[in-house]
């Protein structure tokens, strides 16, 4: 929720795309397999940030 609230007070896209990975992983029947895909996506992101490119 809190990262909701962070990106989604700065764009609506965003928050329209992390509405609907958080409907992708409650509703389909790959739900666990999309949310471990996404926590790895945003880990590699973030050492990204982190490390530079």
């Amino acid at each position: 929720m809190a990262l909701l609230f962070v990106v989604g007070v700065m764009n609506l896209l965003w928050i329209s795309a992390l509405a609907i990975a958080v409907l992708v992983e409650k509703l389909l029947p790959f739900g666990p397999e999309a949310a471990r895909l996404a926590g790895i996506a945003l880990i590699a992101g973030g050492l990204w940030f982190l490390v530079g490119p």
